[in-house]
């Protein structure tokens, strides 16, 4: 069977008080986040981390894209001015200060390598 050349994925998640990853990128493709943003359902302002993680010879490094990042109650943000390109085994992590109000989003083609 052969492997199909673009992928689109729409990727949705609930934040937790822990950072977790919320995609990967599969192996022989790259991931192209299109979008990223999280909406904040709750009453108060939360905060967000939002990151990128690549294992360099066995060592996960992490690198922020927003960190503790304010949303007001009942207000969205997107994290992403233009597009985010993930390697084979990239992965997206999130986490925030609420771990029911704050609801992620994200538009990810995957192509063929």
């Amino acid at each position: 069977m052969a492997l199909a050349l673009n992928s689109y994925k729409t990727i949705t998640n609930v934040t937790t008080t822990s950072p977790v990853g919320i995609y990967t990128a599969p192996v022989g493709y790259a991931g192209v986040v299109l979008l990223a943003q999280v909406a904040n359902t709750g009453s108060q302002t939360e905060t967000v981390t939002f990151s990128h993680q690549r294992s360099i010879s066995g060592i996960a490094v992490t690198t922020e894209i927003v960190k503790d990042f304010p949303i007001p109650a009942n207000d969205s943000a997107s994290f992403l001015d233009g597009k985010l390109v993930l390697e084979s085994n990239d992965v997206l992590v999130i986490s925030g200060s609420s771990s029911s109000d704050l609801k992620f989003t994200g538009s990810i083609l995957e192509t063929l390598k």
